[in-house]
């Protein structure tokens, strides 16, 4: 068996503790073989420390091409920053530019996203959790917030799919978040569990709809959400009938299917049961990020090993090499700052 195949590989995707790998961290990952990793500002310092703990990390699990994912989301979202890396702007920011011009926002979009490719290839990340494609509600909670490109489903869904198309021409893949919906929650997911109450109808006529447009993306990422009219008792992390009623079906969404951090305080029970509960509703993979090793050994063992047909959706989602070699970033930096200013012109 190839040592680029993931089959053997727990169903997990681990965060680390810090900007290099204890050596308890590296026995953890060498047993427990996860099938990707994430980073976060803790983690990254400068870009050779970034790309020394990419590269350790996949050297732990002795897989080249294991999926290293981070949150680069642009504005309050963004775990590269200054010094070494540009303030990208927030997701509200352009679609606010989509106002005035959807045609010139809809390629500064496209090009933020292939900025932050670059920025992240350079560091051997493979995966940005990128878009968001949430609707945020009025009087919602702001953990979206921003970081939401508008209210309108067919904008928003335009939008997100040109984020898309600027990380995967910079050979980065997308993650669409977070399904089917976050917007309406009146309460942060991180702190609490939020129940949305509206009717499946008025779900699926607005805040299903982007993620419908964006169905033919490689990987997505699941909301700690109830939806009381499909699952009152599940959040849809942990709900086999928002996955496969809403998420499979109503949306098509084939792609690989991740939870959100089962560190949040929305899910209760065991770092194990949270895991077990998320993989047995449908999730393919499971994301613990707070970087605990006894938590991280108890859901690499609760999750099990990546199914075949996980196995199959990581296959048809990896990483395209870059379309533009020859992209130039500050050639970039000076074409989107005349897009942006042409759009607020406009």
């Amino acid at each position: 068996m190839s040592p680029l195949d993931p089959r053997h590989a727990a169903a997990v995707i681990f965060g680390c503790a810090g900007t290099s790998l204890t050596d308890a961290e590296r026995r953890l990952f060498a047993d427990a073989d996860p099938f990707g990793f994430i980073l976060f500002a803790r983690n990254v310092a400068a870009p050779d420390q970034a790309r020394e703990l990419v590269a350790g990390l996949r050297s732990a699990v002795g897989r080249h091409d294991a999926p290293v994912l981070i949150d680069q989301e642009g504005g309050r979202v963004a775990r590269l920053g200054p010094p070494h890396w540009r303030v990208a702007p927030a997701a509200a920011d352009l679609g606010a530019l989509a106002l005035r011009d959807p045609d010139l926002a809809t390629e500064a979009v496209a090009l933020n996203s292939r900025l932050i490719a670059a920025e992240l290839s350079q560091t051997g990340v493979t995966v940005d959790c990128l878009p968001v494609l949430d609707l945020p509600a009025p009087g919602a909670h702001d953990v979206i917030g921003t970081r939401a490109y508008g209210r309108e489903p067919a904008l928003v869904a335009r939008l997100g799919r040109a984020a898309c198309e600027g990380l995967l021409a910079g050979g980065v893949l997308p993650v669409i978040k977070h399904l089917p919906g976050h917007g309406r929650a009146l309460v942060d997911s991180h702190h609490h569990l939020p129940v949305v109450t509206a009717e499946r109808a008025a779900l699926e006529d607005h805040d299903f709809r982007p993620f419908r447009a964006l169905n033919d993306m490689p990987w997505g990422m699941t909301a700690h959400v109830v939806y009381a009219a499909i699952d009152p008792e599940h959040p849809a992390t942990q709900s086999a009938r928002v996955i496969g009623q809403v998420i499979r079906g109503w949306i098509g969404f084939d792609g690989l299917l991740l939870s959100d951090d089962i560190c949040m305080a929305a899910l209760s029970g065991t770092p194990g049961e949270r895991a077990r509960r998320a993989v047995a509703a449908g999730c393919d993979v499971v994301l613990h990020c707070d970087g605990r090793i006894a938590d991280m050994e108890a859901v690499a063992a609760a999750g099990g090993p990546m199914t075949e047909k996980a196995c199959h959706r990581a296959a048809c989602g990896r990483a395209p090499a870059p379309a533009d070699v020859a992209f130039d970033s500050a050639d970039g930096e000076t074409r989107l700052a005349r897009l942006t200013a042409a759009a607020t012109e406009a």
